[in-house]
């Protein structure tokens, strides 16, 4: 039974997929420790031991990149959601 129209659902196929290909590739970015990145870590104004900072920096690094990945696995399920509407309404219309 379909919930969704035909666009909606396609709608949702088209962003699900951006979601999952943008979220996958940032996940892989904080991974490897990008310094692009570094705005998005959560680290305080000063430190005074570089151990710390760094210590820090490497755990803001691998916790975004998680988050990320996460985050790709909900648009997944977002993704299976949209394209099993989409074959639904496709396979109605071809009934009548």
């Amino acid at each position: 039974m379909p919930l969704c129209g035909p666009k909606l659902s396609l709608c949702g196929v088209v962003i699900s997929a951006w979601g999952i290909l943008q979220l996958s590739l940032m996940g892989v970015f904080f991974y490897i420790h990008s310094v692009a990145l570094i705005e998005d870590i959560p680290l305080e104004e000063e430190y005074t031991d570089l151990s710390e900072l760094r210590k820090e920096m490497e755990s803001g690094y691998n916790q975004n990149a998680l988050n990320c990945w996460i985050a790709a696995l909900l648009y997944l399920v977002t993704l299976c959601f949209s394209v099993q509407q989409f074959w639904m309404n496709n396979r109605s219309t071809y009934r009548v």
